[in-house]
């Protein structure tokens, strides 16, 4: 006879967790783990790593996933290491190698290349990547032997940094805009260089203002005995906008969504038209928008910083 165990019941948890992914891990299955090491209801991660990836895995639990998509949206920064003269069809260590070639490049051409490669350009997808066509990931189409065409994307390499060349390994530094896959971009410039190419490591060191200070292993939340104390708070995400501070009656109707017309004597804001986050003291109330003549829209707002309802009166 089936026994019918009982859902065990999550908890309402609120943070920010800077995870060093390990390799061979996707980033759900590291999500997963994470989420339930701290029995959390509900968790999401801003941005994937490949399994052979590491570094810097922003995980955000309850109320901070309401912010999540800022640092999809974020600049990423990168140690990566290329390994010329090896192409594999994934463009990293997980593929079958597809081409080798000699390498015999020196320094001043590979300073030569990389210059080519900073600032504005376009990248084509891989195939193995988790863009959808029709529907289905192109990576399943990659697994069944089909290549598709896919149209080539701009985006923003800020820094491409040589920081040392063994031949036939290159280690670079670099800083993106969203969306810019750097096992593309090592491909690219190993077929630049004339010898082809693959990605041997890529580590992630920065995503928006998050950097790996405060990081921590899978292993060290696991073995923790209170790991819930190693949650940075949800403003964690919010670093880089002005903070408002609002009295409280401004902030019971920021809390209901109401646009605030404010003047000076009412609270200090950025002089500048942009996005803040907003405080009553050390609560986080949620984001806004300071708009022209001094309005402030409330945008995302902290569930758990309503004030409890007042209690209905027992019946005479």
């Amino acid at each position: 006879m089936k026994q019918n165990h009982p859902k065990k019941i999550r908890d309402l948890v609120d943070g920010v967790l800077l995870l060093d992914k390990p390799v061979g891990w996707s980033s759900n299955d590291a999500l997963i783990k994470a989420k339930r090491v701290l029995n959390a209801k509900k968790a999401g991660h801003t941005g994937t790593l490949d399994p052979f990836a590491t570094g810097l895995l922003p995980l955000c639990f309850g109320e901070a996933t309401k912010f999540s998509q800022d640092l999809l949206e974020a600049d990423k920064s990168y140690d990566t290491t290329v390994h010329l003269g090896l192409t594999t069809d994934t463009g990293d260590t997980e593929g079958a190698v597809i081409a080798t070639r000699e390498v015999d490049v020196t320094l001043e051409q590979i300073e030569t290349v990389l210059a080519r490669f900073r600032g504005p350009i376009a990248q084509v997808p891989p195939m193995y990547s988790a863009l959808k066509r029709d529907g289905k990931p192109l990576y399943e189409y990659a697994r069944a032997g089909i290549t598709l065409e896919r149209e080539a994307r701009n985006v923003v390499i800020h820094k491409l940094e040589l920081i040392a060349y063994e031949a036939p390994f290159l280690k670079l530094s670099v800083r993106c805009s969203k969306g810019t896959y750097i096992r593309v971009l090592g491909q690219d410039i190993g077929e630049a260089l004339g010898c082809g190419a693959h990605l041997n490591a890529l580590r992630r060191t920065q995503v928006g203002a998050l950097t790996m200070d405060g990081m921590l292993t899978l292993d060290a939340l696991i073995a923790h005995p209170a790991p819930l104390g190693l949650l940075a708070p949800v403003d964690a995400l919010l670093a880089s906008f002005p903070a408002v501070q609002l009295t409280e009656a401004l902030a019971q109707r920021f809390l209901q969504g109401q646009r605030l017309a404010l003047g000076k004597e009412d609270v200090a804001l950025p002089a500048e038209p942009g996005r803040v986050r907003v405080y009553l003291g050390d609560k986080l109330l949620g984001t806004a928008h300071v708009q022209e003549y001094a309005v402030l829209a409330p945008e995302r707002l902290i569930a758990t910083a309503h004030p409890p309802a007042a209690p209905v009166p027992a019946a005479p």
